[in-house]
């Protein structure tokens, strides 16, 4: 038999008494952390008090762990996630760019249709399907105004990239056969080869789905693992043997491909100054080795 969730929902006043008499949890402003409490609400502020619990079955807290450390956490982390989407997004554009010029040059307005450009058939009908819920989806003007000018007409590729997600991008990038064409387009972002930008773009696809839903990104172990080069065209990290599972990994990617499209960009200076406002968010977490700031990179 399953057992059976019994646990009663507490009010805010009771959350405060159980973390500080139970669990040992230091709180320097009652009044405060229950308003603190009532905006986030405990089950999210959760995830950032779980580093300083020394039992983690009981959720009893190391001596001299506090609220205010936890809600520090929880502020960077949203800072951190702003920074990350707006960066995200504006490399994107610039990739979308790259990704579907190219290929219409090369193979017609309709490409994106073509199943012999496909490595896979169950993916390319996979992604096909997707990207027709994607453009049923969309509100823009310009995918209204084709269908009333053009009725029963498919719409061209470079109209379909604007409204395509991240995703979907990644993974019809991902599906063609054109490894030619393919390492042209990686060679446009200052990357080697195909298969790297490939891993990078399947990779910040997920971190950017984890920052649209507010999910956290200090101390996660993410499922996109990005390719990290020893020699690519720009400013890069000397040291690769790091953890491609964690943020760090995935920030080096978003850095570098911001120098690649928006070369004035100031992701790196904001990246630095939000970690010096926020010295207790701990770099091992996110996969940050000694001595990174040290990287041509981030200089």
């Amino acid at each position: 038999m399953c057992p059976v969730y019994s646990n009663n929902p507490l009010s805010i006043h009771d959350i405060i008494q159980m973390l500080k008499i139970n669990r040992g949890l230091v709180i320097a402003d009652e009044n405060a952390a229950e308003r603190q409490l009532s905006i986030i609400g405990y089950f999210r502020l959760a995830n950032y008090m779980r580093p300083m619990e020394s039992d983690k079955v009981n959720h009893l807290f190391k001596p001299g762990s506090t609220f205010e450390n936890a809600l520090d956490l929880y502020y960077f982390d949203k800072e951190l996630r702003a920074l990350i989407f707006t960066a995200i997004q504006s490399a994107e554009v610039g990739i979308r760019a790259q990704i579907s010029h190219p290929i219409s040059m090369k193979h017609g307005a309709f490409w994106y249709l073509d199943s012999s450009l496909c490595h896979n058939q169950w993916r390319f009908t996979d992604n096909l399907n997707n990207i027709q819920k994607e453009i049923n989806r969309s509100k823009e003007d310009f995918i209204k105004d084709h269908f009333v000018k053009y009725p029963g007409t498919d719409l061209p590729a470079w109209k379909v990239i604007e409204v395509l997600s991240f995703g979907t991008l990644s993974k019809t990038f991902s599906n063609l056969n054109d490894t030619v064409l393919k390492k042209t387009i990686a060679r446009s972002v200052g990357l080697p080869q195909h298969k790297i930008l490939e891993s990078w773009l399947q990779a910040l696809a997920g971190l950017r789905n984890c920052v649209a839903h507010h999910a956290r990104v200090w101390n996660k172990v993410f499922p996109g693992t990005p390719t990290l080069p020893t020699h690519v065209a720009g400013k890069w990290i000397k040291n690769t043997a790091v953890d491609c599972g964690r943020l760090y990994a995935h920030l080096c990617c978003i850095a570098y491909l911001q120098n690649q499209v928006h070369p004035q960009n100031d992701f790196a200076a904001k990246l630095k100054d939000l970690l010096s406002k926020h010295p207790n968010a701990d770099l091992n977490a996110m996969g940050f080795p000694k001595g990174w700031q040290n990287e041509p990179l981030w200089k």
